[in-house]
């Protein structure tokens, strides 16, 4: 028997006594979008930037974890791109909608989501 309603309309004790649990919880991750790091990546950094200068921006959006610069492995040179963890999910999505495309100390930094690469034992 086919229901007529929308999937966000569905009470939750409606869905999971039709769905299985697996089936629950692969619906549940497509309707999220999947599952968000809490890693922050941001690209065109200023050379001079510094980890504390770091901090205090992202602080605006919540409590930062960790920061840290890339530098090149031959001079040691800042790369211009950095991580920053945040404490939770939900921190790390406010910086990345609060500070992607503003200015810091004279350049537009690129803020996205970190991509958890993993090597060939995780695959």
């Amino acid at each position: 028997m086919v229901k007529d309603y929308c999937a966000w309309s569905v009470l939750p004790n409606e869905i999971s006594s039709e769905l299985s649990p697996t089936s629950l919880k692969n619906l549940t991750l497509k309707n999220e979008g999947g599952k968000m790091n809490k890693k922050v990546y941001v690209a065109n950094l200023p050379f001079q930037a510094s980890e504390p200068e770091l901090k205090a921006l992202f602080s605006k959006a919540g409590d930062v974890m960790s920061v840290k610069i890339v530098a090149d492995r031959q001079t040691g040179q800042p790369r211009g791109i950095a991580f920053v963890e945040m404490s939770t999910q939900w921190e790390a999505r406010r910086a990345v909608s609060m500070l992607n495309r503003t200015d810091f100390m004279g350049k537009i930094l690129l803020v996205k989501e970190a991509i958890v690469k993993r090597g060939f034992r995780g695959r």
